[in-house]
């Protein structure tokens, strides 16, 4: 069984931060993947990353080392942002391919539902996109938006190793059950 984690973007991709400054996003994702990490190895779940803590890796060597590895699911962990100034968005949204499998949709499901009962934020609901992690993989594929780094609120949560414990151990409980109920 292998899990791809992946922190969206990359340590150098510009614009993904609080209006502040003070948070970058990758810094966020990287930081709930490896709590993540931590938790389904303890569990006896390889679980691989497909970024790189060094470097912005394309999308596109993204899936291609998901599918490569022949991952049995891919979790993609962001923080979301509406525009680039302090406002009022605010909650958490999941991800998934439009034209997705019902497998895909369960786990989107149970990986959004842990996230909201985890973190007692706004529900956004499970949307679909067309995005490209979510597009070129083969296996079930999820985005999950933790918060709004535009928010001052949800800004000072994504700053802070509880909550991004919080949305570590939810999306491990999601994935967990998912396996279970598979």
């Amino acid at each position: 069984m292998t899990i791809i984690l992946d922190a969206g973007h990359g340590p150098q991709t510009p614009g993904k931060r609080s209006p502040d400054g003070l948070l970058r996003e990758f810094h966020f994702n990287q930081k709930v993947a490896q709590f993540a990490k931590e938790l389904l190895v303890s569990q006896g779940m390889e679980v691989l990353f497909s970024h790189d803590t060094t470097m912005d890796v394309p999308l596109k060597n993204r899936t291609l080392f998901a599918n490569k590895v022949n991952a049995q699911l891919f979790v993609s962990i962001h923080a979301n942002a509406f525009g680039s100034q302090w406002n009022d968005a605010q909650g958490i949204e999941t991800y998934i391919y439009p034209s997705a499998a019902q497998k895909t949709k369960s786990l989107g499901i149970l990986i959004h539902e842990s996230l909201l009962q985890a973190t007692n934020r706004k529900n956004r609901g499970l949307k679909t996109a067309d995005f490209a992690v979510l597009r070129e993989t083969t296996m079930p594929a999820v985005l999950v938006e933790c918060g709004f780094m535009t928010n001052r609120e949800e800004a000072n949560l994504l700053l802070h190793k509880e909550y991004q414990m919080q949305c570590a151990r939810a999306i491990a409980f999601g994935i967990r059950n998912w396996l279970y109920r598979r």
